[in-house]
């Protein structure tokens, strides 16, 4: 496998995000709807939201994609299947463990317990969100049994068609079989798309190119960038605990994301309409140009230093 991780565009000759193309009023339904899917899920964020997206799990998803040639959608959409089945997985568990279990051996913690139950079945766990999201994109194609033994293999994972069915279908009830979340590309894609309706002026097509980039680099690094952005807005070196659990509702906010990935990308294409865009950005959602701009302020920052350290 590829130890670099790099842009994986769209491929040819499957469909492709046409902007223009769809009626305002649809788009707009979708954008409110968008909105409001957002607001509900925020307004009941469950423990340990957030917890397994760190830089590691997010880049072995990225690179399966990419040495499958999937399309990079499903990757985002792994990435939430993830999310969704850990947190539901490690609540199940935590409920399971008997007492008497850290009684016998205080010097483990629940995660502990936790981290040594989970350890060797993970790596299958992620490539069956990946495969189950494969199977939602009829424009590219779905990773079939052969191909999913044969690549786990060059891992070192030697597992059978029936293990890989069963850890799939685990998955799948551990979603309670919805596999239909959006995710924080959905979200960057209608945004912009109402962007290049409402300013036609905007060169779009060349922007989400530049988007795309700029969400998967806040995708890999978004550990950091979000503790950046905590210290930013509490004024405070260390954040309390109280501050960081209040704070997860902007972690997972997928609206903000999404604006605030085209405000970098609209600074690093054409600075001269930064303004004018982070200002209709916040007639789109109603987020305000503030928030827009202290976000994105340290995307940029942290893109800059990720440069300087690179040169």
């Amino acid at each position: 496998m590829s130890k670099t991780l790099v842009y994986f565009p769209r491929q040819r000759g499957v469909a492709r995000l046409k902007f223009g193309e769809t009626p305002f009023d649809i788009l707009s339904d979708f954008l409110n709807n968008l909105n409001n899917i957002n607001k509900d899920y925020l307004d009941s964020l469950p423990e340990w939201s957030g917890t397994f997206k760190q830089k590691k799990v997010v880049e072995f998803i990225f690179l399966i994609t990419q040495e499958l040639k999937l399309d990079p959608s499903v990757g985002y959409h792994a990435i939430e299947l993830l999310q969704r089945f850990m947190v539901k997985h490690v609540a199940d568990m935590l409920a399971n463990i008997p007492i008497q279990s850290v009684a016998i051996n205080k010097a483990k913690s629940y995660g502990d317990l936790i981290f040594d139950n989970l350890k060797d079945k993970f790596p299958l766990i992620l490539f069956s969100c990946v495969q189950l999201a494969s199977k939602l994109f009829l424009h590219c194609h779905m990773i079939d049994a052969s191909t999913a033994v044969q690549f786990l293999h060059s891992l070192g994972l030697s597992v059978s068609k029936q293990t890989l069915l069963d850890s799939e279908l685990m998955v799948f009830k551990g979603v309670e079989y919805r596999l239909n979340v959006l995710n924080s590309l959905t979200y960057m894609e209608v945004i912009l798309e109402v962007l290049g309706h409402n300013e036609p002026s905007m060169p779009v097509e060349h922007l989400y190119h530049i988007c795309h980039n700029v969400l998967q680099y806040v995708t890999l690094n978004q550990t950091t960038i979000y503790e950046s952005l905590l210290r930013s807005v509490s004024q405070c070196v260390s954040p309390s605990r109280e501050q960081r659990e209040n704070f997860v509702t902007v972690t997972e906010d997928r609206m903000l994301l999404g604006v605030c990935v085209i405000a970098v990308a609209t600074y690093i294409l054409c600075f001269k309409k930064w303004n004018q865009v982070v200002g209709e950005l916040s007639h789109i959602t109603g987020i305000s140009r503030r928030n827009i701009a202290d976000f994105a302020q340290v995307i940029i920052v942290h893109i800059l230093d990720t440069s300087s350290s690179a040169a």
